[in-house]
Formats: C-alpha cells, structure tokens, sequence
C-alpha cells in the first residue's frame, strides 16, 4: 500500500480528534431548569410515559432514528478476519454513510464474538436501545444463520447489508440491463461466481422478482454447484445445485445471457464472453480488480453491458445507493423488519430513477456526463439527490401495504418534503462540483506553490483528477517539500511549475502587468520587481493571458492584500459595479451563505442589492434555489434606523429588478 496514501489515511482518522464520530446533544444543557428537564427529575416522567406506552419511545427518545452496526470483524472486505477491534474503523465508517446520506444515528458495535448463537444473544438483549440493526461483515455461512434467528427474535429490522443491500443494487442494475438489451427476467439463462452471503443474496432477490431457478448456474471456487456434489456445500449453495453437465465456468458461460460475479479478479476470459448469448450483461463486482475488466470484455463481444464494483467505470454497483434509504424507510414507518417486498420496492424505485428524465440540478451537477437511460447508464449516480426522497418512501409504503409498519405515514407528500432536507448538506456541498470538475480538468494556478498545505492539496488535486495543478514557486523548494511530505507528485508529470525567479515568460508578463497599472503609477522597475515577488500578481496575469483557467490564492496574507491585485489586473466582469465576498456556513440544520463577509464594510442600498443577485446566481450553481433575508438589527421595520432603512431600500431595489428571488 502506498506510503503516502497510508500517511493521509491515518492522519484523517486521528486529527483533529480521534475517529469519525461523536455524540452531539439535541437539546440544551444551559441552565438548572434544562438539567432537571434531562436528567433527575424530569427524566422520569419520560421513563414512566414510555413504560405505561412502549411505542411513546419513538418519540420522546432517539431510539427511532438510532441503528447499530454490529460487527465481529470476521469478514472485512480486502481484509478479511481482522476481528472486532480491527473492524471498528470500518464500522464508524458505515456509521458516517448513514448520517451524512438519510440523517440516521449510528452506534458502531464490535464483538469479540464469533458464536453464532452467543452473537445472537448479545445483539437480541440490545433491542431497547436501538430503532434496527445492520449486520457487517461477518463471514458466512453465520452470517446465514444469525440474521435469520435475530428476525424470529426481534421486533425490529434486522439486516445484513453485505447481502441484501448488494442483492438490491445488483437486482436495479440486472433490471435496467435487461430493458437495455431486450430481455425478460424470467426467460435468461444466469451464471453466478461465488457462493458467499452476497451472491447468494442477490440470486435469492432475482428469483424473487422473476428468474427461474432452473436457469441459474452457480460456479464457486471448486467449479459448477450441480446436484449431487458433496465437497463444500452449504445449506444455500445446495438450494441452487444445476441439473447440469457443465463442470467448469467455462462449460457454464456457453449461451449466458448475464454473468454475475462476486468473487475473484480476472476469472472471466474473453474467450468465455464471446461464448455468451447475444448482447450479454456481465456484472463484473470483485474488487479492487473485477472478473473481467470492462474494455476485454467489450473486446470479445462488443454488444456486452457491463457493471463493475469500481468508480472508474461507468454502471458502478455501489451499497450506498441502498442502505441508508432503505433504512430510512424502514424506520420512519416503524417498520418491524426487512421483507422481501421492501426489498423489492427499493430495487424497482432505483431502477426506475435511473430511466427518469434528469432534473435540471442533476444535470448541472453531473454536467459533461451522459444522464440518459442506457448501456452506460444503468444506475443512479450516488450523489444524485433524488434517491432518498424516491427510495425511502417506495420501501415505507411497501412495509405499509405488507402489513409491517408499526407507524403508517399519513401524508407521502409531506413526507417527501421532509425527506429533502437531507440534500445538499454539509460535506455533500462540494461533492457534485468535485465530479464535475473530473469529467474536463481545468488548468488551476496555485499562487501560494511552497505550501505544505498546497503541496498535499495538489497531491489530491491529481490523485482524484480535479484539476490540472499549476503552482507558482521556486522547484527547488518545492521538490524538496514534496520529497520531505513523502509525496508522490511529481513536476512536469503531474503538475506544472510557473519559477518566479527564471521563468521565460518573465519579461512578458511584468510588461503586461505595467501595461494595466502605469497610469496607478507603477514604474517599469517597479513592475518587474512585483513580477518576481508577488505571486498573486503571477497568478493573475497568468489567468488574464489564458494561461490558466482557474486560479486560488490566499492561503497566506490578508484577504484584503490578495483581492486589490485580482481587481487591478482581471478586473470585474462585465455590468459588475463592485465585487464583494461570498461565505459558506455549514450547519447541521442546513448550509448558508454569505455576503458580503470580506470585501465592503458599509455598501449602500445599490451595492447591497447587486450583491444580493451576484450571490444568488453563484447559489444556483450548487443546485439550490436561492432564499434571501436581508440582515440589519431591525426586525420588520421596528426600527427607522439608517442601517435598518438601507436594508429596506436594497429591497425595494430587488423587488423592482430581480421579482422572481
């Protein structure tokens, strides 16, 4: 593993402070009267409530919002049996995924436990405290085993996201796969590699919606499941032994219409692929190295759809489309469990999706993608916000109509409304803009090119494709920066470097800069003495020249310092009478921004009123729809103060010229 991507790694999980989590209290602990309403002794008219009426938990608890993920650590994808303590990053992990995509609390527990009934025992006892459970990565067949006793035993969701959250996302590929390439479910011929939790899931979930078992083959690592083997067979592996004569992949693969794969990298050959039916879906999902990469199998049969596990590829399979959406139904009805209807109605809500017409925000968001149901658009993208509002309440009105929710939601419309306060926030904000920039990277000039803290971000800038890095600073000390940071970039290969002192353009650019100020009195000795020591002022004339299309600075010096050379050099954009400064603030009950936090310390009613339209066009382009509130001390004109009416006159401006904000 790379040294420096594990360096990154183990400085992300320690600092600021050690791992991923924290518990962040919901009410306030300010004074007396808040501690005796918490604690002793108004807690225990909460507790009474609660034992007269066990359902009251839901409300006067966070039980109903509360999942744990339960792990012993037994089966770590790319890790293997790292047991329950080694797991824990892991699980916080999932934790933060639950969070941040359906606003789910998440307890993390690891046992050092690998008893299937003893497992079952101490998750059993931890049904008050908890909404569901979601089983992680524990090895099979227990994983079989345990899940299925914990369903008998509980009255609350147990699920193994490892099987079915796979099984789900699997089944809205193979579904819109099928409408791609002309197929009906119930007439193709399936060969499966792999008989582990997930791959047994997902060939139960497909037979659920239509595939014969008759018409699927099951290969492991000791070649076709048929009836009548005895070596490493399973209660599940027996459920799908072929009445077959084929003992090998190869023998199986002849005339298959899809591939699923969940096991090993490079097993498939193209010289099995150009054995296959017809336009074949292939599910190529081992990770980090699929059965078959996607351009040999293209090779071998040009018609073939493929879905892979891998980000890089289109049609990637990811649990993240599934599980917090899922579980975010589940418990908003107060769902007693996950049945196969529920499951079924995720698979056709992501399905679905995926052949919608694309918002215009999706398509802002995700711009130079090709969004169009097809080949290579099998599945949603997993920032695409219109999942939890489509999933969630597919999978509670299924819990509804299949007689499981304890908590029937009354109004879905309301619902879904509710639900959308869970897009667009927090770390999710930049995201979007990050995908859009990798589908066309962008020259970026980087004035500050000697920072440590731009040297790591340049490194990330390459790694994840964002941009085309260009740093202003002397090589020499950049190099040695990046060789004492342990990073991998390297100049000319990964980045460019503008050499204030030797660079060939020098003369060009100092003249280009004293063409713009002479008449602000800079001298020509003056312009090249700020040609060789400020790089803001390089940064800029390279932005002005087209030698760059992008450009950031500041991340040493006064705001104010920087801002005087970007306006001297590049200017405002056309109609622009001043420039002011735009601020994100990110709180948990949503993302602000604003203006004008750096640039004008008392604007007049005019100026406050084109910021006010500049800011909500910029707004836009994070996919929100702008809501304004002007902000003086004067609350609905209780006061006639000059700043309060300045306020009130920037409004009459932007009602007379932008009506529709």
């Amino acid at each position: 593993m790379d040294d420096s991507l594990k360096d990154r790694a183990l400085r992300f999980h320690a600092e600021p402070v050690p791992g991923k989590l924290e518990i962040t209290p919901t009410k306030p602990l300010a004074t007396q009267s808040d501690l005796a309403l918490a604690y002793s002794p108004g807690v225990a008219f909460a507790c009474l409530e609660i034992k007269d009426d066990p359902e009251t938990a839901a409300t006067l608890t966070g039980r109903q919002n509360l999942v744990a993920v339960v792990s012993n650590g037994s089966a770590v994808l790319g890790l293997g049996n790292i047991g329950g303590l080694a797991s824990k990053p892991v699980m916080e992990g999932k934790a933060v995924l639950f969070k941040k995509f359906a606003g789910i609390n998440v307890f993390d527990i690891e046992l050092n436990e690998t008893d299937p009934d003893k497992l079952a025992d101490i998750i059993a006892a931890m049904e008050p405290t908890f909404g569901a459970i979601n089983l992680e990565d524990i090895k099979s067949p227990e994983c079989f085993i345990l899940e299925e006793t914990l369903k008998k035993r509980m009255g609350i969701p147990v699920f193994h996201d490892d099987q079915h959250g796979t099984a789900i996302v699997v089944c809205a590929a193979i579904t819109n796969g099928l409408r791609v390439v002309g197929k009906e479910m119930s007439q193709v011929k399936v060969v499966s590699t792999g008989g582990g939790a997930a791959g047994i899931a997902c060939l139960n979930l497909m037979v659920s919606m239509g595939v014969k078992r008759e018409n699927i083959t099951l290969v492991d690592h000791l070649g076709v499941v048929f009836e009548g083997r005895t070596e490493e067979m399973t209660e599940q592996k027996a459920q799908y032994a072929a009445k077959t004569n084929a003992r090998t992949l190869a023998e199986a693969m002849v005339d298959a219409d899809v591939f699923l794969g969940l096991s090993a990298g490079g097993i498939l050959k193209k010289e099995m692929v150009a054995t296959m039916a017809g336009r074949p879906l292939i599910m190529a999902l081992a990770n980090p190295d699929p059965e078959i990469l996607p351009e040999d199998a293209r090779e071998a049969n040009s018609d073939a759809v493929i879905c892979t596990g891998r980000s890089d590829y289109p049609n990637q399979v990811n649990n993240v489309l599934c599980f917090p959406f899922i579980f975010r139904g589940a418990l908003d009805c107060g769902a007693t469990t996950i049945n196969e209807e529920m499951k079924l109605a995720a698979v056709q809500a992501i399905a679905d999706l995926t052949m919608a017409e694309s918002s215009e925000t999706v398509a802002r968001t995700y711009s130079g993608e090709d969004l169009r149901f097809g080949a290579d658009y099998l599945l949603p993208k997993p920032f695409d916000m219109r999942l939890i509002v489509q999933v969630a309440p597919a999978v509670a009105k299924a819990a509804m109509d299949s007689g499981v929710a304890k908590h029937p939601i009354e109004d879905f419309d309301a619902y879904r409304d509710e639900l959308e306060r869970f897009v667009f926030r927090s770390g999710m904000l930049m995201k979007p803009i990050f995908d859009r920039a990798k589908q066309d990277p962008k020259r970026l000039v980087i004035a500050e090119g000697e920072s440590h803290r731009v040297l790591r971000a340049t490194q990330v800038l390459v790694d994840e494709g964002i941009a085309k890095p260009i740093l202003v600073g002397r090589p020499d000390v950049i190099e040695m920066r990046i060789d004492r940071l342990g990073l991998r970039i390297q100049p000319e290969r990964d980045f460019e470097i503008c050499n204030p002192e030797n660079d060939p353009r020098y003369e060009e650019y100092w003249r280009s800069y004293h063409a713009v100020m002479e008449r602000k009195g800079v001298s020509p000795g003056a312009a090249r003495q700020i040609m060789r020591t400020n790089n803001t002022v390089i940064a800029s004339t390279m932005l002005k020249r087209g030698e760059a299309d992008a450009m950031l600075c500041g991340v040493v010096g006064r705001y104010d310092y920087h801002l005087r050379y970007l306006v001297d050099i590049i200017g405002k954009a056309p109609g622009v009478q001043d420039v002011s400064a735009l601020s994100v603030l990110l709180l948990p009950k949503g993302t602000f921004f604003l203006v004008d936090t750096q640039v004008t310390h008392s604007p007049c009613a005019e100026e406050l009123a084109e910021m006010t339209m500049l800011s909500a066009d910029f707004v836009r382009r994070f996919g929100e729809t702008p809501k304004i509130a002007l902000l003086s001390h004067s609350n609905f004109g209780a006061d006639d103060t000059p700043d309060a009416q300045k306020m009130r006159d920037a409004l009459k401006i932007l009602r007379d010229r932008a009506p529709d904000l």
